[in-house]
This record gives structure tokens, sequence and C-alpha cells, in this order.
């Protein structure tokens, strides 16, 4: 398949895979929940380093349902899991790798039972999967062993062929083994090569040709996405930021959903992601943000043109905490204040 129409699109539609109306449903889904939940949930550092026994990931109450009931009784439409994040600790039982939950301290398949879970709640799911790996790496260099003891931290970052196969290989036993979701979120594709970016984005778009494709453009405003880089991809990611107020767009404020690549003109959806507290994994001590604070990043996301995905981090028991479900609704009930159902 090809990522783009082959001659002379409609300009209202665009040169991008999917169609306007299949973008606008997803537009239509406003607000989800993003799940931060793993290895580093254990171990305590974001940035695992992948060197820890499969066994210290240990939930001892674990409760996916409670999870997407509280995203569905926040007003969250949607809900993006983290399948493998950095540590390489993959949530479901993979013939990949023995680095999974099958050989940790709990057993239960993660990504199986988010499936059921938002089945049961309505809430349209999302796997998120990070292209750097610490434990897997087949020879690539990540960001954190570059900066063990090369010259660089970001600039000397790059995955091996055999990496590449490895994540193809876990992209498509998801798909095959769980089904169809609303959307990918692949973090760090600026770690794969160009040429295997666009043979990952052609495969998912076959495997899943109704789901949202997006490829992570970092920490930024999204202005001057995408890159080369980062291409391609059905979505424009702002991570921690907000579209700004700008002439720019096509609507005069926040994200221009209309981009130039390579003189072709795309129709590029943009996604907010936040946290709800400092860290996107659960931290000791870690309380959520404020409810002003949390008010203005759904308002402002919502304003500016953009969905909003909000990070809640289920605690070492594998529940997301008191503290948490108590801002995120009071969030709803403020939203709802000011119209956002």
């Amino acid at each position: 398949m090809t990522t783009t129409p082959a001659t002379n699109p409609d300009p209202e539609r665009g040169c991008q895979r999917l169609d306007r109306a299949q973008l606008d449903a997803w537009r239509a889904l406003d607000y989800g929940m993003f799940i931060h939940f793993g290895m580093a949930t254990f171990d305590g550092d974001e940035f695992s380093r992948g060197d820890r026994p499969s066994t210290t990931y240990a939930p001892d109450r674990l409760d996916v349902d409670q999870w997407l009931s509280v995203a569905r009784d926040a007003g969250m439409r949607y809900a993006v899991l983290t399948t493998k994040h950095v540590a390489g600790h993959c949530l479901w039982p993979t013939r990949h790798t023995d680095y999974h939950v099958g050989t940790s301290g709990c057993t239960t398949d993660v990504v199986e039972w988010f499936m059921r879970a938002c089945a049961r709640t309505g809430v349209r799911p999302g796997f998120y999967y990070c292209s750097w790996d610490n434990h897997n790496r087949f020879g690539s260099s990540t960001p954190t062993i570059a900066a063990d003891g090369g010259p660089g931290h970001w600039d000397w970052q790059y995955t091996t062929r055999a990496y590449e196969d490895f994540q193809l290989a876990q992209i498509e036993e998801l798909h095959q083994r769980y089904g169809e979701v609303a959307e990918w979120w692949i973090d760090i594709p600026y770690s794969l090569c160009r040429g295997f970016r666009r043979q990952l984005y052609e495969r998912m778009a076959a495997l899943d040709p109704r789901a949202v494709i997006m490829f992570n453009t970092g920490i930024g405003d999204g202005v001057d996405q995408p890159k080369p880089e980062t291409w391609p991809t059905d979505l424009i990611a702002i991570e921690t930021r907000m579209p700004p107020t700008s002439s720019s767009s096509a609507a005069g404020n926040g994200h221009n959903p209309w981009r130039t690549i390579m003189g072709r003109r795309y129709h590029l959806p943009g996604e907010v992601c936040d946290t709800l507290q400092k860290r996107w994994f659960w931290t000791e001590g870690d309380a959520p943000r404020s409810d002003c604070e949390l008010l203005g990043l759904r308002t402002l996301a919502h304003a500016r043109g953009c969905n909003l995905l909000l990070d809640a981090a289920p605690d070492r028991h594998g529940l997301i905490p008191a503290d948490q479900v108590e801002a995120l609704m009071r969030l709803r009930r403020n939203a709802a204040v000011v119209g956002l159902g």
C-alpha cells in the first residue's frame, strides 16, 4: 500500500492516508487516558535501564478493569497503554523475548485485560510502543547506553536491523493477538532509520487500516513538525506543551492541521499529551497537579483544536490511587462547568 493518494487528491481532503471523516472521528474522541505502567513503576526510574530481573515487576492487586472504569467515569473516550517502555519489559507474554509479564512477579496478561476492559467500558483502546529499548538492544545504542560512554546522548543513538526486525515482529504480534485499536503511539521513532520507519508505518497501516498512527515528535508545541526523522505520521504529537495562539493556524488560534511536506499538503490533527502528576510513572509522594492547572490543560487543548491524552499512573499495587481518581473526577465536574463533557 502507499501512504498517500496516487494522483491529484482533493485539496480539501489532503494527501494523508486517512480521509477527513476518519480523522474527524478520532478528533471527536477529544479526551483520553495515557496509562504509564510497567517496570519503571517498580524500579523507580522512568528511563529504566532494563537490567532488573523480570520478577521486579510484581503488582499484588492488579486491576485493569479499575483503570478503564476510572477513564470512563472521568469522561475519557479512549485510552493508550504503554505495552513496552524504555525498560523493554513487555506487558504481554510475547514470543520474541523472555522479558515480559509471563516471567514476572505477576503473570497477568495486562494487554489482554486492557482490551477486555475497554470493550466492557466502551473506551476505545490504543497501544504505546517505545523504540528506545534498554534491554532488547540487538547491538543498538540507546540514549542511555550512549550517555554511559559515548560522546553524546541523543545524537549517538541508533537501532540495528536486528532490533528493527524485533520491533516489527512485536507490533505484528500485538495486532494479531489482540485485534484492532483506535491509535498506535510509537515513541522515539527517530532512533529508527528512515527506510524502516516507512516500512513500519505501511505495515501497521495494512494491519490496522482504520487506526491513527502517531510517530511521536517529542517535546514541543508542534509548529515545526513533522520533521524527516519522525515522518510518516497521521498525527502531530504535542508533548507537555500547547499549540500556540497564532495566526498561522487555519482557525487563527491553536493547532494548524494543514502541513506541507515535500510539496504535498497533509491534514494532520494534533494530540497534546501531559501528566496528571509531575511524572509519567507512579512515584511515591508525587501528588496530582492543582485543579486549576488540570482544568487549564483540558480547556486549552480543546480550545486550541487538539485532543488531550492525560496520563494516569497505576501504583505498585496495580491500581490508580485514590488521589488520582479524585483529581480526575473533580476535573470532569470542573470541565462540565465550562461546557466540556
